[in-house]
């Protein structure tokens, strides 16, 4: 690479000849070549459009190889890159151009350039959003260099075992099954350049692309959201996923019933992790974990190297080499910061001898009834074992002897809905606190764009 720091240069400076593949979908393909061509020019037509360093610009496009260019373009161009969710409405377009002030927006009609546009600080590289299920989405400032730094320390263990002298092979492609406009989708496909990978996107999932592209391209490792696995765990049409072996799951909680479901029946294993929009991926799982410690593939996995944790009162608080830099509004992190650099992440965990992280849940998701604390993944893993139950989510109804009591929303089969051997159910695998005080069947559950349930609707119905 080049000694300017500049997330640019995992296109520009990739290991890929000119003449080799680089950037797939599931109907096309560009070398690296035609790609680092396809951003040059983007920056070119961005400066044409008046965009000058600093500022931002707004991208929404679909998920192809085109989106890739256009963000490398962005910086190519000294722009900030500000991703929009290629199906949001012009309404929620409008709402991200008012908060980030991008000075031109980029769509498949081409690059339109808009008032008003602001100029951030130098290093900033791109605008990430936080999940949004406590509350508005946040709009997060990242740099170049920091964002350099997560995807190192997060491929260090991966480089580890190579031996001194020792050429590094090819790796396989790099498969990103989400939104580029997301912080999982735009993670991965910087960590696959990073790497020196190819990558492979898909625009929207469904099961048999994702087969499709696996045996295509040898994918042996890939991420998946917890939705993306439970379609894949209900497609009787989906026999295989050789050479697939192992998945890291994304966005949102996976319910263990469901990796435990997935590793059955495709042989491969299920792994989670651990990160924030503000603080990147800081705890996770290397494949010589997965292979020595089976019996812990419930946990988030042990802290990346260089990332510091500690529990206080139950909440994990996490110290990583490097940072969000704050938020597009203004707004500083340090009402989460304590005075050794800890973040507050306000996720209640335990740590066990062998430094594996369990996360049980958000500090505002614990319901509080009568003293007694009740996670919801616990409640809901249990609901999960019903036949007739395809998804279940728990929160707190207020109650004017106990403060709360818990509530169960499920979605399946409404025809077999049967409260009353639901609450059977959890009565027989479940201390009596635990146990719902009602049941109630949703068509779907209220969730983010990124899987998350969000317990807020949740709560008002209860």
């Amino acid at each position: 690479m080049s000694d300017v720091v500049s997330l640019a240069s995992l296109l520009v400076d990739h290991p890929a000849a000119d003449g080799e593949p680089l950037l797939h979908s599931i109907d096309e393909t560009r070398t690296a070549g035609e790609s680092r061509r396809a951003a040059q020019d983007m920056a070119d037509a961005l400066r044409g459009a008046g965009v000058r360093p600093g500022q931002a610009v707004a991208v929404q496009l679909p998920n192809g190889p085109g989106a890739i260019t256009t963000l490398v373009g962005v910086w190519l161009a000294g722009a900030v890159f500000v991703p929009v969710n290629p199906r949001f409405p012009r309404a929620e377009v409008d709402k991200v151009v008012a908060m980030t002030q991008p000075a031109a927006l980029v769509t498949g009609d081409g690059v339109s350039p808009l008032p008003r546009a602001r100029t951030y600080d130098s290093g900033v590289a791109f605008v990430l959003w936080t999940s949004g299920t406590t509350g508005t989405p946040k709009a997060i400032l990242h740099t170049h260099s920091g964002y350099l730094e997560l995807l190192d320390r997060v491929l260090g263990p991966l480089r580890a075992g190579r031996r001194a002298g020792e050429r590094a092979e090819r790796p396989t492609p790099n498969l990103i099954p989400v939104s580029i406009a997301l912080n999982a989708g735009l993670y991965n496909v910087l960590f696959g350049l990073r790497a020196g990978a190819e990558i492979v996107v898909m625009d929207r999932f469904e099961t048999a692309t994702f087969a499709e592209l696996v045996r295509r391209f040898q994918i042996r490792s890939t991420v998946l959201p917890p939705a993306a696995i439970t379609m894949l765990n209900d497609d009787d049409a989906i026999t295989s996923l050789a050479p697939l072996r192992y998945v890291r799951s994304i966005t949102a909680p996976l319910s263990p019933l469901q990796a435990r479901r997935f590793g059955d029946r495709f042989g491969a294993f299920v792994l989670n992790g651990y990160g924030q929009a503000e603080i990147g991926e800081v705890i996770g799982w290397t494949a010589a974990d997965a292979k020595a410690h089976p019996d812990k593939l419930g946990a988030a996995g042990r802290p990346h190297p260089g990332v510091d944790i500690k529990l206080v009162d139950g909440v994990l608080h996490v110290r990583p080499p490097r940072r969000a830099e704050g938020y597009a509004t203004g707004e500083a992190m340090d009402d989460r910061v304590d005075a050794e650099g800890f973040v507050d992440t306000g996720d209640v965990a335990r740590i066990d001898d062998d430094g594996f992280v369990w996360i049980e849940g958000r500090v505002g998701d614990v319901i509080n009834r009568g003293g007694n604390k009740v996670f919801p993944g616990d409640v809901e893993e249990v609901l999960r074992l019903s036949p007739f139950v395809d998804d279940a989510a728990v929160v707190g109804a207020p109650d004017d002897r106990l403060g709360e009591v818990p509530v169960a929303f499920v979605t399946g089969d409404a025809g077999a809905f049967d409260p009353a051997a639901l609450d059977a159910l959890c009565r027989e695998r479940l201390v009596a606190y635990k146990v719902p005080v009602a049941f109630h069947f949703v068509d779907d559950l209220p969730r983010s764009e990124v899987g998350k349930v969000l317990r807020s609707e949740l709560r008002g119905r209860a």
